[in-house]
C-alpha cells in the first residue's frame, strides 16, 4: 500500500505564490509518474500537471502552463507544484496522485486546501 501526504496548501492573496509538496510512502512500490489534481466547489475533479518518474517529462493543464511548475526529489519520493501567479479561479482542493505503470493513478492524497482572494 501506497500513502500519498500533501502539505503546503493555505490561503494566498490573488498574484502570490504557494508551493505543494507530496510525500510518497510504503513498501516496495514503483513510480511511473505522479500528478497533480485539483477540485473546486460544484465542480468536476481536473487535472493540473504531471511528471514522469524517469526523465522529468512534464506535462500541464493549458489553464496553468506558464503559471504552475512540477518538480520531483526522488531520493525523498516527493512531488512540487511551485504555484505562481495564482488566481481566484485556482482555488480548489488540490489532490497528488501516483502511477505505478502507465495505466490509471492508483493512489490519491487526502488533498490540501488552496484558497486565492480576489
Amino acid at each position: 500500500q501506497v500513502q500519498l501526504v500533501e502539505s503546503g496548501g493555505g490561503l494566498v492573496q490573488a498574484g502570490g505564490s504557494l508551493r505543494l509538496s507530496c510525500a510518497a510512502s510504503g513498501r516496495a512500490f514503483s513510480v511511473y509518474n505522479m500528478g497533480w489534481f485539483r477540485q473546486a466547489p460544484g465542480k468536476e475533479r481536473e487535472f493540473v500537471a504531471a511528471i514522469r518518474w524517469s526523465g522529468g517529462y512534464t506535462d500541464y493543464a493549458e489553464s496553468v502552463r506558464g503559471r504552475f511548475t512540477i518538480s520531483r526529489d526522488i531520493a525523498k519520493n516527493t512531488v512540487y507544484l511551485q504555484m505562481n501567479s495564482l488566481k481566484p479561479e485556482d482555488t480548489a482542493v488540490y489532490y497528488c496522485a501516483l502511477r505505478p505503470s502507465p495505466s490509471d493513478y492508483a493512489y490519491w492524497g487526502q488533498g490540501t486546501q488552496v484558497t486565492v482572494s480576489s
